[in-house]
């Protein structure tokens, strides 16, 4: 059976209510030449953010050019896209795109995480008689970024009809907001987007006239979906990226951007963690940690890695919510791995917000004559289990991360394999533990369903 070899990690930390309002990068054209080399120097130094067309469209020359705007009696970015000649980065052809964005290779104030709130600020203006698609025309986007990453959370879309609109979509579906498209006509706008990223987060849009200051579309909403549950980070995007599907509503176009500015605000969880420490306890190890204070506290998830690296979900337990006395949690890990086990508590908020605790360690050493094989691991369709030495009938039984008994069976290791397959499909996603026993052995282990 399994041996843990170091009795106890321990560990002391404080996390203070913390709110850092970070400087604002900001994004200004300065004059003819060089402008891709501008915009990567500010949006991810050393990498290229501008995704354009002249793989397949050289001819034109760069598609993002600085040009003088004689209405702000400065220099600003204008991005074109020509209906017959542009595609989307020789990928798709079914729609065009030039657009620059952050993305994972930019500085980490570039990257809205949970819990931080982030201000977008830019200036735009559409070519007079500017020609949207009736299927999409978008002209920002704030995307999510690995996990459900496939459309974006926000877009901003010009879309033909009668008349011409100017639509907020929130998740790739929801018009928040929709405004004639003849208010944003060869007319100079300043957009003011605040976002706070979280499964519940805040948001709000305010679009201005730069020449007197009145707003044209505005929009807010205290509790809405602004980060997927399984993405890194958020970020933006702005240019032109539109469907060809019916290009002859398009015509060559183009808008002028400038002043991009992004302001990020991280929040710290305000929550006091004294300790955390893992223990042996028979042939199970027992997580206890300690807070001091804590406020909008929501939940605590207990991950354990065995790399240091990928961490799973083994236990969840609620929090106190608001408190300023000593509160004390723990939990049990019935059967942790064989070697290197890292043990780490997210820390959630009402918000969706979290932070991660600094990391626990426990080696245990695996009796060679006694493990429990699962693969693949993580399952998705179909399991596989084997006993390095263990013949006859096993009872067997399959708890969730809370214990609860969701399969048990009996039989030669064959026929569990054959019961469990004919029931994983049915469990949800989430780490399970597995259990074999006759009266004289007993093992266990655990695996992940996908």
């Amino acid at each position: 059976m399994k041996k843990i070899i170091t009795i106890s990690a321990f560990l002391l930390l404080i996390v203070f209510p913390l709110a850092i309002q970070a400087q604002p990068v900001t994004l200004n054209a300065d004059g003819p030449g060089s402008t891709y080399e501008l915009i990567n120097s500010v949006l991810a130094p050393g990498y290229d953010v501008v995704e354009h067309p002249e793989c397949v469209h050289p001819g034109f020359g760069r598609h993002i050019a600085e040009v003088w705007d004689a209405e702000l009696g400065a220099y600003v970015f204008e991005f074109y896209s020509h209906v017959l000649e542009d595609n989307d980065r020789c990928i798709n052809f079914d729609r065009q795109r030039v657009e620059i964005k952050t993305y994972d290779q930019s500085p980490a104030n570039l990257k809205g995480t949970l819990g931080e709130t982030i201000t977008y600020k830019w200036r735009f203006k559409l070519a007079a008689g500017f020609q949207p698609s009736t299927s999409f025309t978008h002209i920002h986007q704030i995307k999510p970024v690995n996990g459900d990453d496939g459309n974006p959370l926000f877009t901003l879309t010009p879309r033909k009809g009668t008349p011409n609109k100017m639509e907020l979509i929130h998740n790739n579906v929801t018009k928040v907001a929709i405004v004639n498209l003849s208010l944003f006509d060869n007319v100079w706008v300043e957009a003011t987007q605040i976002i706070k990223v979280g499964a519940n987060g805040t948001y709000s849009m305010d679009i201005r006239r730069v020449s007197d200051n009145v707003s044209i579309l505005s929009y807010s909403n205290s509790d809405i979906m602004t980060i997927r549950p399984d993405n890194d980070f958020i970020r933006p995007k702005w240019g032109i990226y539109r469907s060809l599907n019916n290009s002859v509503n398009l015509r060559d176009d183009s808008i002028r951007f400038n002043a991009f500015s992004i302001e990020e605000l991280a929040v710290v969880l305000p929550i006091k963690l004294v300790s955390f420490n893992a223990t042996q306890q028979g042939s199970g190890v027992e997580i206890k940690w300690t807070t001091a204070s804590e406020i909008n506290s929501k939940s605590f998830v207990v991950e354990r890695s065995t790399d240091g690296i990928s961490y799973i979900s083994i236990a969840t337990v609620n929090a106190a919510g608001n408190s300023n006395t000593t509160k004390t949690y723990q939990v049990k890990d019935p059967q942790p791995a064989g070697g290197k086990n890292y043990y780490r508590l997210k820390q959630i908020d009402n918000n969706g917000a979290f932070t991660n605790s600094t990391v626990a360690y426990l080696f245990v050493k695996e009796d060679k004559a006694t493990q429990l094989f699962i693969y693949p691991n993580p399952v998705k369709d179909r399991v596989q289990i084997s006993l390095a030495n263990g013949q006859g009938r096993f009872e067997t039984m399959v708890t969730n991360s809370v214990g609860e008994k969701v399969f048990n069976g009996g039989g030669s290791v064959t026929k569990i394999n054959d019961d469990l397959n004919s029931n994983i499909s049915k469990l949800k996603s989430g780490v399970y533990f597995i259990s074999l026993f006759n009266g004289e052995q007993s093992f266990r282990s655990l695996f992940v369903k996908n």
